[in-house]
């Protein structure tokens, strides 16, 4: 085996016993703080003592398709070209989900591992992500696996390099709107390396608690108390673990509980006349009920130029933005690739979420008061491992695509 990869610009150590990042979906530092405070994670607690305890800074926007895959292959979406959950499709005008592969401009660094000879396995709670993390990757028993918990009772050997997942687990596949999907995550990266020892692993969760319990309730705290049971397993089997999160999550409700919405498009078509902009949401996703997508971050594409400045203006003086960022400005600043973005970028305050017209949005089955991302308000991240890192080698500022680079280069 090589001593090491070059992958997307940066050098990554062969791994010396097996490596686990694990992406906890929508985990804001609170919650693990809490749950700690709480004794649900006993292992955790444990764990940062002799470890590596680090706050890390996600991509923006704070949504899990980019975020996700700027984790898989440590660059931002700049250079891997995932910058949202949902896009404009520059080449025929479409808004369609950014699941695709052809969406992605490199390879991952799980893949890189396979094709160099690393037994990989990469496992994602819904199956909107399979395609993308698993990108590059040959299905291979016992060497290249990639699957969802939300379809693995679908999985084959030809696909997804693994069959019988939910007989080898012993459990069903749960509801993808449940705290047992992120559970089969992983129960299933445990029973893997309990079975042979993986040079790389990818473990990636679903943030449905998240979106509905805050920091230090009773159900969230059960949700970690879950999660620090699997990961003491895992570090039992002797697994260098690093362990970040896709993005944050806050409040986006008054004090009666009532969601705080500025709806771009209305606002837009009021003050500009219909038919000047369109907004476009990154958020949306097949699995809206617990956010009714509604996030933090918003794109307008306009349809005659000499209306950005009008309408960044109008935008501007709505207390419930933050900041309005022409394309140039939001790219540089975060990272994103020029061709798929709007011509404006919209950033809510900390309590507020974007959305087009009410009527686009069902709010009719949220529950709980919202709970929701996208922006700077969500972009601290937990970066935390089970061994000590070289401080010489931690990136500044360090942010969660970093994570391999902790994993393999800076615990030796």
């Amino acid at each position: 085996m090589p001593e090491s990869l070059h992958v997307n610009g940066r050098d990554y150590l062969w791994p010396h016993d097996p490596t686990v990042v694990v992406c906890i979906d929508g985990c804001a530092p609170a919650y693990l703080e809490a749950a700690m405070a709480a004794h649900a994670m006993p292992f955790l607690r444990e764990m940062i003592d002799r470890g590596t305890d680090l706050r890390a800074e996600c991509v923006i926007p704070a949504f899990t398709n980019p975020n996700n895959l700027s984790i898989l292959t440590g660059v931002p979406p700049a250079v891997h070209g995932i910058c949202g959950n949902y896009v404009l499709d520059p080449s025929n005008g479409e808004a369609v989900m950014m699941n695709d592969p052809r969406f992605l401009r490199c390879g991952t660094i799980p893949a890189a591992f396979a094709a160099a000879g690393a037994r990989v396995a990469v496992i994602t709670a819904k199956d909107k992500l399979r395609a993308l993390l698993g990108h590059g990757l040959i299905p291979a028993v016992g060497r290249a696996v990639c699957f969802s918990a939300e379809c693995a009772d679908a999985a084959t050997v030809a696909t997804h390099g693994i069959a019988d997942v939910t007989d080898l687990l012993g459990r069903p596949v749960p509801s993808v709107y449940s705290a047992e999907l992120s559970e089969l995550v992983l129960a299933a990266g445990v029973t893997l390396l309990e079975q042979q020892a993986w040079d790389l692993m990818y473990l990636s969760t679903t943030d449905y608690i998240q979106h509905k319990h805050a920091p230090g309730t009773p159900t969230a705290d059960a949700f970690y108390a879950m999660l620090d049971r699997h990961l003491a397993r895992l570090d039992a089997l002797g697994a260098t673990i690093a362990i970040t999160a896709d993005h944050g999550m806050s409040a986006k409700h008054d004090a009666a509980g009532q969601p705080r919405v500025v709806y771009l498009q209305t606002l837009l078509d009021e003050r500009m006349g219909p038919d000047r902009c369109r907004v476009i949401l990154p958020i949306t996703d097949p699995y809206v009920v617990h956010h009714g997508a509604l996030g933090g971050f918003a794109l307008v594409y306009l349809s005659d130029p000499a209306d950005v400045e009008p309408a960044r203006k109008h935008l501007s003086e709505d207390p419930g933005i933050r900041e309005v960022l022409t394309r140039t400005e939001g790219c540089a600043r975060f990272g994103l690739p020029l061709d798929r973005q709007g011509d404006l970028m919209v950033l809510a305050v900390d309590d507020t979420t974007l959305g087009t017209r009410a009527q686009d949005h069902d709010l009719s089955q949220l529950t709980e008061p919202l709970r929701s991302h996208g922006g700077p308000s969500e972009q601290g991240v937990p970066m935390l491992l089970n061994r000590r890192c070289d401080p010489a080698r931690v990136p500044t500022p360090l942010r969660n695509f970093d994570a391999f680079h902790l994993a393999l280069n800076a615990t030796r």
